[in-house]
């Protein structure tokens, strides 16, 4: 059996994941922690470690109350803990890392920073994404390339169609139009914006299948002659979508 899946909204529109199995509670991100603490004591859930995919205030910033009501151990990325929360295991992608029992694997993803790490957790079916590949979209570059946040897609894409990607924000709304913006004929994706719409929910976490569908920066391929872009790498069709949703 897949471990449990808790989401939840921290803040204003950023999600934390809680993962419980029968050896324990783990958590995604910490973006505050009276929610979280919250649901942990409603569930009478004691966590043990807190895995961090980067080091941004809006998921890190509940991570010292956190562990000091839970003792959690924090894990993250060694190359970015000069700027993470205090890290008791510096974490390295490609090692191993396993978390309730299940093997971890730990993806470099840089791009919306330099240092962002994705958790794929293959037994359970589930990646934590953070702000590299989103529900419909993908982060910002605040400090990576467009190069970069192309090849950490691909690494992303590259996963298992089932597997549930857990992203950190509910940009629905945003997303949402700039996908239809560039894509409008795409069948898919308007079904997948009116279902969200008339449950009035968040389109994440979603099926890795669902994003190849209709986020349009993993369907550069088809988008690149509506570009004018015939002649261009994926890569710099990329790069363009991601310049002109910086701009929309």
């Amino acid at each position: 059996m897949p471990l449990e899946l808790v989401t939840l909204r921290c803040l204003k529109d950023n999600y934390a994941y809680l993962l419980h199995g029968d050896e324990g509670t783990v958590l995604v991100d910490a973006p505050e922690a009276a929610p979280i603490l919250r649901e942990l004591a409603a569930r009478d859930w004691s966590l043990s470690a807190i895995l961090l995919t980067h080091h941004h205030a809006d998921h890190v910033d509940g991570v010292a109350e956190i562990q000091r009501e839970t003792g959690a151990m924090v894990i993250g990325a060694a190359a970015d803990a000069h700027r993470l929360p205090p890290l008791d295991l510096r974490i390295t992608p490609g090692e191993p890392l396993e978390a309730l029992g299940e093997p971890v694997g730990i993806i470099d993803v840089p791009g919306h920073t330099v240092g962002h790490v994705a958790f794929h957790f293959p037994q359970s079916g589930y990646a934590f994404t953070a702000d590299s590949l989103m529900a419909l979209g993908c982060g910002r570059l605040f400090e990576g390339s467009a190069a970069m946040m192309w090849n950490s897609l691909s690494r992303l894409n590259a996963l298992p169609a089932e597997t549930l990607i857990c992203s950190g924000h509910d940009y629905c709304a945003g997303n949402g139009a700039f996908a239809l913006s560039v894509d409008p004929a795409n069948q898919a994706l308007r079904n997948r914006l009116e279902a969200v719409q008339s449950a009035r929910k968040s389109c994440a976490p979603a099926p890795l299948s669902l994003e190849r569908e209709t986020n349009p920066f993993l369907r550069v391929a088809a988008l690149r002659e509506g570009l004018g872009m015939e002649d261009a790498s994926d890569a710099e069709v990329f790069a363009r979508l991601r310049a002109m949703k910086d701009t929309f």
